[in-house]
């Protein structure tokens, strides 16, 4: 069995017993094996460009790309091609984790593609990350050439906070900076000032790179709007926006929204949406995240709930838990209110034609990577999104809000071959997505069966 020791910054490889060539082809650097012609014969296509499937197709996957769709009597199977039997079984999209993390840049590597492979598990096949660092950007560039096994990456620049940039010149030339390193997008966090958050914005416009991430209570929800941010995430301020004392909101803490819920007006709710819609904005909600802050569960009853957190090192874990007990105290019943109204804001944001897009801000307190997508698309069919709709928040809306729909996002010719087989359909239940046949990630096909064997080998 594979063995990992979580040193302060370092994992390493402790044990290595039998391994077949495939999983050791998957975890080393340089030694991803070449994609062949698969064919997935007499399956169910999810295409997931509007609600339907599609039954009995075979779809040919050639150079990472589908090459052929339609019903299997008419498909002619290139000859040598690896056959993926379909039947009774569900064709979808790969996901989308649009508010996601990569270790950072004093990681051993071995942790660092521990934590993707995580993710592709779980069919995540696309990761936004929002904490970046310059030693991404190859990392990014290597998963693209098929040199690493891992989710195609979209990297963010390092966050712009109220700790800097601090003067609007110096943000003006950190975008500047970012743009000319090749980030794919900026970071925008809490305390930044209104001057100094208008000069990113006016900024990135000019350089023509999109910035992201939280709203600071000193510029608040509408001015973010206003000033293009290209998604809100974790919801932020929008619990806010619906208190009318601005100077009570300004004073307000990351984690003090509970403190506010007395003073929110709910008829405010149909021009916030009115307001996002307008503003083209996407919402990333991290739904899970949030009730963990908000929901007073104490670290050690997460721990043994979440099941998958035996993938992680055991003393990120120990942090997780300690975390949680250290946050700052919330009246029960004000998080219960807070965790209601969001899920409120998630389903009128969603009916209102705001493109909310899934995320779980993972590795994050016991959201583990890939794992965290199931609970969080799970809440969001609590909030009332149907089946498809979720799914459509992982994968076509993805697409479709990066303007990208011809490359990604549905199962089609021409679309990239990031795809996920299930057992089962999951329009009827969305915890059929955790049901897998195999992951396949740009043309390169992981059966379950050696996804499983790996998750074992890898158990710190």
């Amino acid at each position: 069995m594979l063995k990992w020791t979580f040193c302060a910054r370092r994992w390493s490889l402790a044990r290595c017993s039998c391994f077949t060539w495939a999983l050791l082809a998957a975890l080393l650097p340089g030694s991803i094996i070449a994609q062949q012609t698969t064919a997935f014969v007499e399956v169910t296509v999810v295409p997931m460009d509007r609600q339907r499937t599609l039954a009995g197709q075979t779809v040919v996957v050639q150079d990472g790309v589908i090459t052929q769709m339609g019903s299997s009597s008419q498909v002619e199977i290139p000859q040598g091609a690896a056959r993926i039997d379909g039947r009774g079984r569900f064709l979808l999209p790969g996901l989308a984790e649009m508010h996601g993390h990569y270790p950072p840049p004093q990681t051993a590597r071995e942790y660092t593609e521990h934590i993707l492979f995580l993710y592709v598990a779980n069919g995540i096949t696309l990761v936004r990350g929002m904490q970046g660092d310059e030693h991404h950007l190859p990392l990014r560039d290597q998963i693209e050439k098929g040199e690493v096994l891992g989710p195609r990456l979209l990297v963010s620049a390092p966050p712009m906070s109220g700790r800097g940039p601090t003067e609007p010149d110096q943000a003006r030339q950190m975008v500047r900076d970012y743009k000319q390193a090749g980030f794919d997008h900026l970071k925008v966090h809490e305390g930044l000032a209104p001057e100094v958050y208008d000069a990113i914005a006016e900024t990135a416009r000019q350089e023509g790179i999109p910035f992201a991430g939280h709203v600071s209570n000193l510029v608040g929800l509408y001015h973010a709007l206003k000033a293009g941010q290209h998604t809100i995430d974790h919801l932020d301020n929008c619990v806010e926006a619906l208190v009318p004392d601005r100077q009570r909101v300004r004073r307000a803490g990351l984690f003090n929204v509970g403190d506010l819920i007395a003073q929110v007006d709910e008829s405010k709710i149909p021009g916030l949406v009115k307001a996002f819609r307008e503003s083209g904005a996407g919402v990333v909600p991290t739904m899970v995240l949030w009730e963990t802050f908000l929901g007073g569960a104490k670290g050690s009853d997460l721990r043994k709930k979440t099941s998958e957190v035996r993938y992680m090192p055991k003393r990120a874990v120990d942090q997780w838990e300690s975390a949680v007990d250290r946050r700052p105290p919330v009246d029960a019943q004000a998080g219960a209110k807070v965790i209601q109204l969001r899920r409120k804001l998630l389903k009128a944001l969603h009916d209102g034609g705001v493109p909310v897009l899934l995320g779980t801000d993972s590795p994050q307190l016991f959201s583990v990577p890939g794992f965290s997508i199931h609970r969080e698309m799970k809440v969001m069919t609590e909030s009332g999104l149907t089946p498809y709709q979720v799914l459509a928040s992982g994968t076509r809306k993805v697409a479709e809000f990066y303007g990208a729909a011809d490359e990604y996002g549905t199962v089609a010719v021409g679309r990239r071959a990031d795809l996920i087989l299930l057992n089962a359909n999951p329009l009827e239940d969305v915890a059929h997505v955790a049901d897998r046949a195999g992951v396949m990630v740009k043309g390169r096909w992981l059966p379950e069966s050696e996804i499983q064997q790996r998750l074992e080998e890898s158990v710190p």
